[in-house]
């Protein structure tokens, strides 16, 4: 089932709608055009009570006037994550844009993807495709870029994102979903509990401005290691430069890819043991960004009338590295006319 729910009129915004997709299993996803934004997502428990495991607010006043930019559940861009002193170079031309996170650029700038209203189209049963076109110089960033993200809910209990875009000018692309997750629910406390397992032997080390080094270094033997299943709170305060510079974790991991190129590989898996709960992230991109809510304050309060605590929410944003049009031995993220930036990421939602 699909259908628009309320539309919300803003004097700044005329038409912000959302949308909402549920499977036989009850499973519950809402999707709101402003920023591409996922809201909720309502998932069973092992005793089958539902509860909403994604993190944001009940209207989107809250989005468009939340303070310390967390970017909830919001698709993120041009750039995904950070670019170096907010420059870079395509052919011998430099191009400049919004230092927003200190020295450096961040998801997308000052107006990036999440601050926008798209257009939305229902496509098919439990799909919906929000499309949005960035225009030349567009927070700096060269041609125009046409963009399409597509939603779907399936009765496997998957939530599928698919990413389609195409330029008249070479450009940097980075897109990815921005989404918080707790599996015990929103605003019930922190995430420290939840095992996690990332498919990955290497990380991006980064300096204090979390800009990479350039360098891929092992995880074997550090609190970056989990090949394995573990708790994200075991290692978090080991004394370690990396943890230091990100205030906890808030990496870029290498994934260990296999199969064909074009097919999405498992990248990460976590479990909520005391809901049972269990998700698996399978993407076609290179990398994902584990961030466990470092920034989260108690400042923020959810849906529920909880507030979002230190390290009540974790993200797991699949994407090519951060400041890869700087640096040239990473994966490339320059999308040239003629071509498609075509990557899809799937969350699929099950119990232990």
């Amino acid at each position: 089932m699909l259908a628009g729910c309320a539309s919300v009129k803003t004097a700044d915004f005329d038409d912000i709608k959302c949308y909402t997709l549920k499977n036989k299993a009850g499973t519950t996803i809402k999707i709101t055009n402003y920023g591409a934004t996922v809201t909720s997502i309502v998932t069973a428990d092992r005793t089958g009570t539902m509860a909403d495991i994604a993190l944001g607010y009940n209207d989107v006043s809250g989005y468009m006037n939340a303070v310390d930019k967390p970017y909830f559940g919001a698709i993120v861009g041009r750039y995904g994550n950070r670019i170096a002193k907010g420059k870079f170079s395509i052919d011998g031309e430099e191009y400049e844009l919004a230092t927003n996170n200190g020295e450096n650029h961040l998801h997308g700038g000052v107006i990036g993807f999440d601050k926008v209203v798209w257009d939305a189209e229902i496509v098919e049963k439990n799909a919906v495709k929000f499309s949005y076109l960035a225009k030349d110089g567009e927070e700096g960033y060269p041609g125009n870029l046409q963009m399409a993200v597509t939603y779907t809910l399936t009765e496997e209990n998957e939530l599928r994102i698919d990413y389609l875009a195409t330029t008249d000018k070479k450009t940097p692309v980075n897109l990815t979903n921005h989404t918080y997750f707790n599996l015990k629910g929103e605003g019930e406390g922190t995430i420290l509990d939840h095992e996690l397992m990332i498919n990955a032997s290497g990380m991006t080390p980064v300096d204090s401005g979390l800009i990479p080094t350039g360098k891929i270094a092992p995880v074997k033997g550090t609190p970056f290691d989990f090949t394995t299943a573990k708790a994200i709170g075991r290692d978090i305060a080991t004394k370690n430069q990396q943890l230091k510079n990100g205030l906890g974790y808030d990496h870029n991991w290498v994934l260990n890819k296999g199969g064909k190129a074009g097919q999405m590989t498992l990248a990460a898996t976590v479990y909520e043991p005391t809901s049972g709960r269990f998700m698996e992230v399978f993407t076609e991109e290179p990398g994902i960004q584990f961030y466990c809510g470092n920034f989260l304050g108690g400042n923020l309060k959810g849906k529920a009338g909880k507030t979002y605590v230190h390290r009540g929410g974790f993200c797991l944003e699949t994407q090519h590295y951060p400041d890869s049009p700087n640096q040239p031995a990473f994966p490339s993220t320059i999308l040239v006319p003629d071509d498609e930036y075509k990557t899809s990421t799937m969350y699929k939602f099950s119990i232990k």
